[in-house]
């Protein structure tokens, strides 16, 4: 049992430091900032294909000013 309980907290420790242990981005600063900024924008395109996907990005019909939608 005693075994049991001492792999279990290595366990926890190891686990706990993923983070530290296996960097995801580069030690240079000028290369962090890059991927980065590459990360941010992927993310803001998914946000972008969310909306196209569910017809968020169209306008609303329900807006209070009517519009003619004919030639003027």
């Amino acid at each position: 049992m005693r075994r049991i309980l001492q792999l279990a907290f290595l366990a926890v420790c190891f686990s706990s430091t993923v983070g530290c242990f296996l960097p995801i981005y580069s030690a240079r600063p000028e290369r962090r900032v890059q991927q980065l900024l590459y990360t941010s924008e992927d993310l803001r395109s998914l946000v972008d294909e969310w909306e196209r996907f569910w017809f968020l990005d169209s306008p609303s019909h329900m807006t209070p000013i009517r519009t003619h939608g004919g030639v003027m």
